[in-house]
């Protein structure tokens, strides 16, 4: 290790400006389907076009029977509750440790989210779930923190013993699998983000995942009324009736933003040998550094990697404080080391201590209230995460060990720190 730290005037590892990562990958090939699809049509009210065509790809790739494209992943996860039945006084166990928009759709559905704490990958413990079943419980809620599968079989099987629905959140997981199977495929309802910088990008957009033929009518209800649900709920069925103006919300997703996904979805699988490269580099150059922990998956596993997480330890660096060890990777030109905010304990935010305010009228309002402290193993692993992002191309191996490096650099030289905390 030579020079000296960047943020004590040395000069820093990385000096090329930020950002240093983007996404999607967008080219040539992508303007001209966008364009095309401009001059074809800018609405789809109904499964035709590129709708049909997106919706049965999906279909394909994860090995579902229904795929429903929706206007963000939030409103996927709100048509995905909906479907489930979810409803008043229902009890849903969800991730402590998550976006928000993975629990706030019970709000306005007057359910009540019970929140369970984290393993240490960061994704549900399969443990507190078991401890928080009651009567009231009708489902659990799984998602897979920064692209690394959740124990989702030992979720599968603890829905099973309690007779409870097993709904996932794969958001940040498109394409991640364990044992061949993939996320959003062993779950009886998934939802999915197709926000910008996840691993699968429409841009904005959403898209929920079912076997069921029922739920897949009650999500076209909740979000798809008129032309898709007289054509697609059969005439016999109880719901047809109601096709015409289903449950008044309109969740459809624009045609354009079905574009850039499908052509995103034809290179996924490449996209994520790309990433699963250089994330093993990232876990090579940065293995048995002190203070550092990185994340481990198994053989069977394959993570989508929208995030590589680094768990930052206080104690082994002599008590430098995060803040600081932070600021020191910025100095170093690692710009896109981030340190993961509206991601977070939800008990850490205004919403989930007190939803009255904002929600007045939910009939249990009362009995959600939680409080900083009451999840520690979330609430340790948020305040000490560093995520990198996690590059796909060959030519971006360079750059990852470059901020690897800068890494080393700033544990090497922690010492000099402490004195500026």
């Amino acid at each position: 290790m030579t020079g000296e730290l960047a943020l004590l005037g040395g000069t820093p590892v990385i000096s090329e400006p930020g950002p240093h990562f983007s996404w999607p990958p967008l080219d040539d090939g992508t303007d001209r389907r966008v364009l095309a699809q401009l001059q074809r049509s800018i609405s789809i009210y109904n499964r035709s076009g590129v709708i049909a065509e997106l919706e049965t790809a999906l279909e394909d790739y994860f090995g579902v029977r229904h795929a429903v494209l929706t206007s963000s992943g939030t409103a996927a996860l709100h048509s995905a509750y909906v479907a489930a039945g979810v409803g008043p006084g229902d009890e849903v166990i969800v991730p402590a440790y998550t976006f928000l928009a993975t629990v706030t759709p019970l709000l306005h559905l007057g359910a009540i989210p019970v929140l369970a704490d984290s393993d240490d990958t960061g994704n549900l413990s399969v443990a507190d779930v078991a401890a928080r079943i009651t009567p009231k419980t009708v489902a659990i809620m799984a998602t897979h923190l920064w692209g690394i599968p959740a124990d989702i079989a030992g979720l599968r099987a603890l829905a099973d013993e309690h007779n409870l629905l097993l709904l996932e959140d794969g958001s940040h997981a498109h394409g991640a699998a364990v044992a061949g199977r993939k996320v959003g495929s062993v779950g009886d309802i998934a939802a999915f983000s197709l926000n910008g910088p996840k691993p699968l990008s429409a841009g904005e957009g959403g898209f929920v995942l079912t076997n069921s033929d029922e739920v897949y009518y009650r999500i076209l209800m909740h979000g798809h009324y008129n032309k898709r649900c007289k054509s697609e709920i059969p005439p016999s069925h109880p719901l047809h009736r109601y096709a015409v103006t289903g449950m008044g919300l309109k969740f459809r997703i624009h045609p354009l933003a079905a574009v850039i996904s499908l052509g995103q979805l034809e290179r996924l699988d490449s996209y994520l040998i790309g990433r699963a490269e250089i994330a093993g580099i990232l876990g090579e150059e940065l293995a048995d550094v002190e203070g550092l922990r990185t994340p481990h998956v198994t053989e069977e596993t394959l993570a989508a990697w929208y995030g590589y997480p680094i768990i930052y330890s206080v104690d082994e660096l002599g008590g430098l404080p995060i803040e600081k060890f932070f600021e020191a990777l910025q100095a170093e030109g690692l710009l896109d080391v981030d340190r993961p905010g509206s991601t977070c304990p939800l008990n850490l935010l205004p919403l989930f201590q007190d939803p009255r305010p904002l929600f007045p009228h939910h009939p249990y309002v009362g009995q959600i209230s939680y409080r900083p402290g009451q999840f520690p193993v979330a609430e340790r692993l948020h305040a000490n995460t560093l995520k990198l992002p996690v590059w796909h191309r060959e030519r971006d191996i360079s750059l990852a060990q470059k901020y690897a490096a800068g890494f080393r650099k700033v544990v090497g030289f922690h010492h000099e720190l402490k004195g500026q905390a």
